[in-house]
């Protein structure tokens, strides 16, 4: 697709990748590293390639270009890939509407009438309408520069007001019923509005789209207090984190995030200054949404609110931050108070010193546990014991767990040696995870040449017709990527990393960025001269086996009576000799 290669030649990849993932450049090549946001791992085996436009990861085998790349970490069709980095860079849309199929139109409305929505309910909260919530905010110490900046807004009580704008939009009612904004009415005789008189917070995707909202109750007693958004073909809960469009940014230049519970919290401690802040989004914390915050730094403060509810879902979630490779520390704050109210009772600043100052995880764990029991009695080391063990067992860092060894012993009043022992009993049975391929090393001639065909005309000229000859590249262990680019040649095409990876099959395509990626140096540093010496030596090489090859034959002809066979072959040999 034409618009697909525009794309693809406008953007460059590094920058787009670098808003998810962390990178570092890898000395002064093209290549660029980082954890991998496809899978866990403890060492960056992700890389981006700057000047073919492409990246790999060398531990799960994800990779491709940037379309590809937006489509897995947004979750999104071809086309909504396409639209979305046209509109990001400036690049006009074809007039064409076929490009998308039925699955990208729909969920287009569904974006469209979230994006509806989103200034129905903002506009509700700042008319005459919205007095009572913006009363509510006041109190609660929000500003309306944080309300706006937020998209914060109220949906009004009866329940007609985006059915009757979608209706008159013309969407269809399968699509409306598909967006999760309207509900369809058991009787079957319409729809009505999912949130009515609640205080509106939309949930955006990483990259910034609406795709859900979460309604607060503001009448007394109003059950459930907050309402969310079902999950639809754009919205999935358990992959979304509250704020993490506006907060990646500062996490990166921070090394660290900070989770809290709800809507309020985050933006409490937002307007406060501290921006690398997010919350799920009213479920539980997942996988899925450890790894979108390591993506971006491998640290974590924990700053639930200081109840019984808070303190029991820190200790259920320190097990999964852990087990993700997440470096975590606790933040609790004093008087009982959430980070929302503890900001408007002691200001920002006393909370920046406070995070600063948040402490381990393991004390908060062992503090935790020794306030539910007796330590000074057998059943309550156990107890403690039991409470400790299975954080540990999580830990996939070696180091992190004999560090905790030491704390463990001391906190226990047992001798290091004795815990020590029990810890690697413990782990022993644990799989290893994210054990990186191995992969054989490429050959560094096959390295030369290759960066040779992609990045030199001259070479091209040089290189191609020695190729061609049969026997050349037969010992050649990536055959098939130079293949590759002799039909591209032949097409007439200049050979690019895409065009040689789409006539390739999975195995070749894993070799081919094993040989992009095998060594900077080489791939920088050649001359025209030294792929042409180097292919030069490879048919060398091939004419010298092709020799003893014939030599071989001859001599078995010989011994077998073949006379007129064994001097044909010496005839060839001759003629060789002289060439």
């Amino acid at each position: 697709m034409e618009f697909a290669e525009q794309i693809k030649s406008a953007v460059d990849i590094v920058r787009v990748v670098g808003e998810y993932v962390r990178l570092k450049r890898s000395g002064a090549g093209p290549r660029y590293v980082g954890l991998c946001p496809f899978h866990t791992e403890k060492t960056g085996s992700f890389s981006v390639h700057s000047t073919h436009q492409f990246y790999k990861c060398f531990g799960c085998g994800a990779g491709g270009d940037v379309i590809k790349f937006v489509m897995e970490i947004e979750r999104l069709t071809f086309w909504e890939a396409l639209k979305y980095l046209a509109e990001r860079h400036g690049i006009p849309l074809p007039k064409r509407t076929d490009l998308a199929d039925a699955e990208a139109r729909q969920r287009g409305g569904i974006f469209e009438m979230h994006d509806i929505a989103v200034k129905v309910f903002t506009d509700a909260l700042f008319s005459s309408a919205g007095a009572d919530a913006r009363d509510y905010l006041k109190r609660r110490g929000l500003s309306k520069n944080s309300a706006e900046e937020f998209g914060l807004g109220l949906s009004d009580r009866g329940g007609q007001t985006l059915v009757r704008l979608f209706e008159k939009q013309g969407f269809a009612p399968d699509d409306m019923e598909a967006s999760g904004l309207v509900l369809r009415r058991t009787d079957g005789s319409g729809f009505y509005d999912r949130f009515r008189g609640r205080l509106m917070f939309p949930i955006h995707s990483e990259s910034g789209k609406v795709i859900g909202f979460g309604g607060r109750a503001l009448g007394e007693g109003e059950e459930p207090k907050y309402l969310n958004s079902s999950e639809t073909a754009i919205y999935r809960k358990s992959h979304v984190l509250y704020n993490l469009n506006r907060a990646r940014k500062a996490i990166q230049e921070a090394g660290f995030s900070i989770l809290v519970e709800g809507y309020m919290d985050v933006i409490g401690v937002y307007a406060a200054g501290v921006t690398n802040v997010v919350a799920t989004c009213g479920t539980a914390l997942t996988p899925f949404q450890v790894r979108s915050l390591r993506r971006h730094a491998t640290e974590l403060v924990l700053n639930f609110d200081p109840d019984t509810a808070g303190a029991n879902a820190t200790e259920k979630y320190i097990p999964v931050l852990l087990e993700e490779g997440m470096k975590l520390r606790i933040l609790q704050l004093t008087g009982g108070l959430d980070p929302d109210e503890y900001i408007k009772e002691h200001g920002a600043a006393a909370y920046q010193d406070a995070l600063r100052k948040a402490g381990g995880y393991f004390h908060w764990l062992a503090d935790r546990a020794r306030s539910r029991v007796d330590r000074n009695t057998p059943d309550g080391t156990v107890a403690i014991w039991q409470t400790l063990l299975p954080t540990i067992q999580k830990m996939p860092d070696k180091i992190m767990r004999l560090a905790v060894v030491d704390d463990l012993a001391e906190y226990m009043k047992m001798e290091k040696s004795v815990v020590l022992q029990e810890v690697r009993r413990s782990v022993s049975g644990r799989a290893t995870q994210g054990v990186k391929r191995q992969e054989a090393r490429p050959d560094p001639n096959e390295v030369l040449l290759l960066h040779a065909l992609l990045d030199s005309p001259e070479a091209r000229v040089e290189i191609v017709p020695v190729l061609r000859q049969p026997s050349v590249l037969q010992r050649f262990a990536a055959r098939q990527i130079f293949e590759a680019v002799l039909r591209m040649v032949d097409a007439g095409e200049t050979p690019t990393y895409s065009g040689i990876e789409a006539r390739l099959t999975e195995p070749e395509k894993e070799r081919l960025a094993a040989l992009v990626f095998a060594d900077d140096t080489l791939s920088q540093a050649f001359t025209v001269e030294q792929a042409v010496a180097c292919i030069r030596t490879l048919a060398i090489g091939e004419r010298e086996a092709r020799r003893d090859d014939l030599r071989r034959r001859i001599k078995e002809l010989e011994r077998a009576g073949d006379l007129a066979g064994a001097l044909h072959l010496m005839e060839e040999l001759n003629e060789m000799r002289r060439d």
